[in-house]
């Protein structure tokens, strides 16, 4: 899959890993994104995306191909510098940090630290920035473990931001909040102006997010694009193994997927 260049924050080329070299669980992954950029990775279960991502946050290093932000190979640089560059927010939301909502956003200072110097006033801003920015200023006292699902989910992208990275990946960041919250965490998301990757099941939510969808499938990247020319009623069907429908609202408008099982 060929991808235009010019101005890309991350390239990801011929992507592949897979526990040992007879088995891949990604293959053949190419895409480019620019700055400002918002993909959003959809797929079926077990189709490869955590796994692509954690090879584009340099989690796994890959058997194939390479991954560039801003010209230069992840793998060549330093984690450190790797990390002052990309900001992370798991699926796996740690269930009691014994730190209050300010503690938890400072860790993500820790990659711009040097040797055993304390905060610095540029650290303190940065939160300050980071805790305004996320709605939770009025929190920063708070023990993380009394917080909410969507509030937690909050601080923990809060401390990615307060990395100051260029380039954010979450894993399924709406997973396990209410409608509400769903929306509350990618409006403020598409607010921050950065690079954002994300995994997300919801297809109608992924529609109105990410400027880019990719659809993956038995670990393979199948299309890339605007979410008008890859969420597609045929795209969609052969991808999940279902029927999907492109509803219309009352002025006959195009507003989003209903599924159903495919007839056997």
């Amino acid at each position: 899959m060929s991808c235009d260049t010019q101005g890309v924050g991350i390239q990801v080329s011929d992507l592949g890993w897979g526990p040992d070299a007879a088995r891949f669980l990604i293959r053949d992954v190419s895409f480019a994104l620019k700055a400002g950029d918002r993909l959003a990775i959809i797929g079926p279960n077990g189709a490869g995306k955590t796994t692509l991502l954690r090879c584009l946050y340099r989690n796994l290093m890959p058997r194939e191909g390479q991954v560039h932000i801003e010209g230069e190979d992840i793998w060549q640089m330093q984690a450190r510098r790797v990390a002052q560059k990309v900001g992370v927010v798991l699926q796996e939301m740690p269930a009691d940090f014994p730190f209050n909502v300010r503690d938890v956003v400072m860790m993500g200072r820790i990659p711009w630290r040097t040797g055993l110097s304390g905060w610095t006033a540029e650290d303190r801003d940065q939160v300050d920035h980071a805790l305004e920015h996320l709605r939770l200023a009025d929190m920063g006292k708070r023990q993380f473990s009394t917080l909410s699902g969507g509030e937690k989910q909050r601080v923990l992208v809060a401390r990615a931001l307060a990395q100051q990275p260029q380039i954010i990946i979450l894993d399924e960041p709406t997973n396990h909040l209410d409608i509400r919250h769903q929306l509350e965490i990618l409006d403020l998301l598409g607010r921050l102006k950065l690079t954002i990757i994300t995994t997300l099941h919801d297809i109608n939510l992924a529609t109105d997010f990410a400027t880019h969808v990719g659809l993956m499938n038995a670990g393979s990247l199948t299309a890339f694009g605007d979410p008008k020319s890859v969420l597609t009623e045929k795209l969609l069907s052969r991808t999940f193994g279902v029927t999907a429908n492109h509803r219309a609202d009352d002025h006959g408008r195009l507003s989003g997927f209903t599924f159903s099982l495919a007839a056997s």
